[in-house]
């Protein structure tokens, strides 16, 4: 039997389950949708993004970018179709501020990116 507390009254048994249900989804729903699991391409892109891109770049599909000229990765779609950056990320990404590293990813590790990229678009 689960048994929770709302401040110092037990919740009945229904309502604890609706509870920690409602507290298991509630990512989910601030986010608007389903969280659907990322294919193996999607999550290596994200842990490229999360490793490289993160300290500067939103990443995700609700947080703001932690320096405010670097757009939100979830916004690039809005500029332009994200699948136009594989010759930048191959070629190597060259910004004109010098605070952006420049990076050069092998074949694969575009392809992972923008199939990251992608899954904001939803």
């Amino acid at each position: 039997m689960i048994n929770l507390t709302v401040g110092a009254a037990p919740l009945r048994p229904i309502c604890a389950i609706i509870f920690a249900a409602a507290v298991a989804l509630l990512p989910s729903l601030v986010a608007g949708e389903e969280a659907q699991p990322l294919s193996p391409s999607a999550q290596r892109g994200l842990v490229f993004v999360r490793t490289h891109c993160a300290q500067c770049h939103s990443i995700d599909k609700l947080s703001p970018s932690p320096l405010k000229v670097a757009p939100p990765f979830r916004t690039l779609h809005e500029r332009y179709p994200v699948e136009n950056l594989q010759e930048s990320l191959a070629e190597g990404i060259i910004t004109g501020h010098p605070s952006m590293p420049q990076f050069r990813l092998d074949p694969g590790q575009v392809a992972d990116v923008i199939t990251y990229l992608k899954t904001l678009e939803r």
